[in-house]
Parts: structure tokens; sequence; C-alpha cells
């Protein structure tokens, strides 16, 4: 009892963040370090400064590479040129670039906040999470700037670091974010403590570093409060759970996927993974746009040994007309929407072997993982691959996921469904990669956390070997592409539509997108007709062309009916949408 007295003591004392001294009078604790995912970047580049960093494609068609040591450099450059601004909380708005790469680690080196946003989104979305995350600045790419002539105009202080994406560093063809860096490097050059060492140090593990914007199941989307502490280790279990570190050479990462990722129950950026090819030295193979004929050529050439990408993006990628298998296996991680058995077969065959993750932008991303046993390799293609489909186990950084009873007992209790795969329940998590919670929203954090647990809102079976899979999203997520669509904000925006009375919308099986979107409208009685005029046609061109609904939300069905099927407290019954989709047939 004493040993397990004391071992308690000492946890406890880490956890109040108490000095632990040996009977000599040792104190340990100045051996330690603040967990921040900044310093897998320095350490990179001074172990390996001339291994190629960046290999990129830019705006105007040329190849860029980077070494570590330049890598290093330029994010110096830019953490210094912010602090010497006093520039705090600092928004991105780029896809797959280098200088999106640099600014994760140079924003959070220079101990600020990063706000990443997702390009795809309408420009009012865009200025309402710059506005609501109090945005000091925004690096933003050059091809996406009129989307912020709205906020521009409301927000004058807000400074702007124009990216052009072009393989100059110097000049005028460099641009004001390449500007920006020689601006700060010069400014280390004046300062009394010059690199690393001139930059604050993270002062508290559990200090803000990012918010990621998601748009969960309401209009507005919420800002996830990431930690340094979360982050760093979110990072290292991606480099476990995605086998990026090799005892000899290093990973080829693709970045195939924006890097908004993009992805699982998130839309926008995880940085989780760029920090872990970084902490493990891997090239980082950035791609502007999903270019298919151009992500086969890399990976015949340029040996890529991972790269991660929703179910779509395979899916189009084994249909490809370049498509053939690989000499060498590539490992994908698969995300953003549950993944067929069929699909991860078709990727075996080219030798592209899928990793299976899951998550959502309130877990850093990826949090579980589709562990392939051996026994699996006896089984049947088909019952082989459909075991790989599942979402899988929790992180090797995390805590064991849970599958606990829709409605949770007496005082908060959660009690676990049966592991028998039948009965289905809540997918919560636990441990060190949960977000803190959502970004001034103490009610929304207080729900998400109900009970002690991150609440997914998908509905799940828990299999008898410990494994969840996803039956259902209790929230109503539509997940298309790799894009959350909350059904409630298309709901909401559908019906401005002049003619459109209700709205119900729901998602339906896609081979080639995971889902699609469906809307079940009811329409206005038009002044004296009988006759609705309205057409399926005309809703889908108004979505597309005159609504505020953005591209990736639009219905790709519209079925007008008479009446929608609603509980009797008025609310629209998706069960009942949804076996009106199954079986096809017209309400």
């Amino acid at each position: 009892m004493s040993g397990a007295t004391s071992r308690l003591k000492n946890i406890l004392g880490h956890l109040a963040g108490t000095t632990s001294k040996s009977p000599a009078g040792y104190d340990h604790t100045h051996h330690l370090h603040h967990l921040s995912p900044t310093f897998f970047l320095e350490r990179a580049a001074a172990i390996e400064p001339d291994a190629e960093a960046i290999y990129h494609i830019t705006a105007n068609g040329r190849i860029l590479r980077r070494s570590y040591r330049e890598f290093a450099d330029r994010a110096r450059g830019l953490a210094y040129y912010l602090r010497k601004h006093g520039l705090k909380r600092v928004g991105v708005l780029a896809s797959n670039t280098p200088a999106f790469l640099e600014s994760i680690f140079g924003i959070v080196a220079a101990g600020g906040v990063l706000v990443p946003v997702n390009y795809r989104l309408k420009s009012e979305d865009l200025s309402y999470i710059f506005d609501f995350a109090e945005v000091d600045s925004i690096i933003v790419d050059q091809e996406y700037l009129p989307l912020l002539d709205d906020f521009k105009k409301t927000h004058p202080n807000v400074r702007f670091i124009i990216d052009l994406d072009t393989e100059a560093t110097q000049g005028p063809d460099a641009g004001p974010f390449d500007q920006a860096v020689i601006e700060g490097l010069q400014y280390e050059g004046s300062q009394e403590i010059q690199g690393w060492a001139g930059l604050p140090e993270c002062t508290g593990e559990d200090d803000m570093v990012a918010i990621p914007f998601t748009s969960g199941t309401t209009s507005r989307p919420k800002g996830c409060v990431y930690t340094h502490r979360g982050a760093y280790l979110s990072s290292i279990g991606n480099v476990i759970e995605s086998g990026l570190n090799y005892h000899q050479g290093r990973c080829k990462y693709l970045w195939t996927l924006p890097m908004m990722d993009i992805s699982l129950s998130y839309t926008f950026l995880i940085p989780s993974r760029r920090w872990a090819v970084t902490a493990v030295r891997g090239t980082h193979y950035c791609l502007r746009k999903i270019d298919y004929p151009l992500i086969w050529k890399l990976l015949k050439e340029q040996g890529i040994t991972h790269f991660n990408a929703a179910p779509t993006v395979n899916t189009l990628l084994c249909a490809s007309p370049e498509a053939e298998r690989l000499p060498n296996p590539v490992r994908v991680t698969v995300a953003a929407s549950p993944p067929t058995g069929h699909l991860f077969e078709q990727m075996a065959n080219l030798n592209l072997s899928p990793v299976h993750v899951y998550g959502m932008t309130e877990t850093y991303g990826p949090i579980t993982k589709g562990y392939h046993m051996p026994a699996w390799d006896t089984l049947p293609p088909a019952e082989r691959y459909a075991q790989m489909a599942r979402q899988g186990h929790g992180f090797v950084t995390s805590l064991p996921i849970r599958v606990v009873k829709p409605e949770p007992a007496e005082r908060g209790v959660l009690i676990d469904v049966a592991p028998d795969g039948k009965e289905i329940g809540e997918i919560v998590f636990y441990g060190n990669i949960c977000a803190k919670g959502y970004y001034k929203d103490p009610e929304a954090t207080k729900k998400l956390f109900a009970g002690g647990a991150l609440h997914s809102g998908d509905l799940a079976v828990m299999h008898p070997d410990g494994s969840v899979q996803i039956q259902d999203r209790a929230k109503d997520i539509i997940i298309s592409g790799g894009e959350n669509i909350s059904s409630v904000a298309l709901e909401s925006m559908l019906v401005q539509h002049p003619d459109v009375l209700e709205a119900g919308v729901i998602g339906v099986p896609d081979e080639q997108w995971g889902e699609r979107v469906k809307a079940y409208l009811t329409v206005k009685k038009a002044a004296n007709k009988d006759v609705v005029t309205l057409t399926p046609e005309a809703v889908i061109d108004w979505a597309k062309n005159y609504s505020a609904i953005s591209r990736f939300m639009v219905p790709r069905e519209v079925e007008i009916v008479p009446e929608l099927p609603k509980t009797s407290t008025g609310k629209i019954q998706k069960n009942v949408l949804r076996e009106w989709a199954k079986k096809g047939r017209k309400a």
C-alpha cells in the first residue's frame, strides 16, 4: 500500500505542478520542458538541416524545393515579423502552400494563436470567423483575397499579409509574405538574443495555440480551443499511428487534402499531421489543388510514402486513367467520411495501403485508428476489408474510445452499450487530445462535455473486440466529399427561397462522395393559384447562384412534397425521410 500511496502522491504532484525533490533535495523539474509543437521544426533543422523539407509546384508553375534550414529560417523570420509588429491572433486563408506550412510554425513560435479557415466558405462566413476570433492580421493567398473584401471594409485595422506563391523570395515577384519574412529576419539580427532563443517559449502547456472552426450543427461555426500540450501529443500520435518514422530514410508525405482538412468530421485546418511530418524530418509535398494525373505522377516518380485523402479522393484516384499498381506500398490515411470495404479493396489492388482513422475538429483531427489484425489475413477479401473500414480503437496518445447509451443515467453518469456489435449508442472521447472547449461559448462547451466526456454526436456500435463502427450521426451532420454539412444550417438557408415553406435535409449514400445532400421541400401556396409552379431544378439553380449557400452544401437532389413527416412536437422526422430515400419512392 505504501508503494501505491507514494505513486499516487507523485501523480498528484505532477498534476498540481508542484516540485518533486529527491531525499537529497535535488529538483528534477528544471530538466522538464513544456510540450509545444513548435519545437519540432527547430529540432529537425538542427539534426538534418540540408534534408529536403518542402517540394511544391507554385501558382506560376515552377518547382520549389526547400531544405529544413530554409524552412526553419523562413518560419522564424515570420515569427520575428509578427513580434516586431505586435501581432498575436493571426488568421490564415490559403490552400496547400509553403507559406501555409511556414505560418503554422511561425505564428506559434511568435507566441501567437493560429486561426485557420476553409477557403471554400462563403465570404460572409469567413468574415464572421475572423471577427469572432478577433484576429489582428491575416495571411492570405492572393487567389482568395477577394473573399475578404467585405471583411476589409469593416475591419480596416486588420493587417493583410498576401502570399503570391511564387518561387521568388526577394524582389517584386516575391510578394508581401516573403517581404515580411525578410523584414523579420532583419529584425532578428538587431536583437540582443537571436535565433529560436529570442522567441517566447511556451509558458503553459494549457495555453491556447490555435482556434480551428467547425460548422457543427448550427448555422454559425464554432471555434475549437487547441492547447500546446494537446497539439504536441496529437502530433506524436500521428507519427506513431501513421507510421511516419523510419529507421533509415525519411517519409515523403503528399498533401492531397487541403490544409484545412479537411477531414473526418472536421472541416477546417487540422495542423497536427503537418507538425508530425516535420517532427520526423519528412518531406512535405504540397499541392495547391487536387490534380489526379499530377498525384499519380508524384506517386510514381517521387517515391511518395504517405498521403491522406477522403474516400471521395481515393475513389477518383483509383478510377483515374493514370492508375496502376505501384512497385512499393504507399500508406494512405483514409479520413473524412466512413469508407467502404469495396474502396479499400480497390486501393489495395494498386498497392495503396489504407490506414483508417476517425475523429473531429474537437479532437485535433484523428483520434481512433482501425488497427489491422493478423487474423484478418485469412478472411475472405470482402470480410477483411469490411473489418478495416471500422473506426477502430483510440490513439496511443488518447484514452480508449467509448460508446454510451444515448440517454444518460441519473446524475449524468454515462453507461456503455453492450459490446455486441448491435446496441447503438453515441461515441464519446476522453484524454489528452480532446479540445479544451469552444472559444467564447461556455454553454456549447458545457454541452460538449456533458457527463465528463467529449460527445461526438455520432451513433455507433461497439464490437466484441473493442472496435467501434459508426451507424449514423446523431446530429444529422452530412459528410460529403470530406466536407461537413449541417442539415439544420442548410434547412435554414433553403427556407429563405421566396416560395419554400419548409425544408428537411438528409444525406443519402453516394459512391463518389460518401454522401450527397437530398432536400425535401414544401412550398408556399401561390396567390390565386392551386398549382405549384416551383420545380426542383429551379431550387437547385437558386441555391447555386442566388443564395448564401456554400457550393459544397448545394443539394444534389430536391423533392417537393405535400408535407414533411413530423413528431407530435413538430420536429421533422429525419428517419422517415431516410426511409423514403432508401426505398426510392416518391413521398
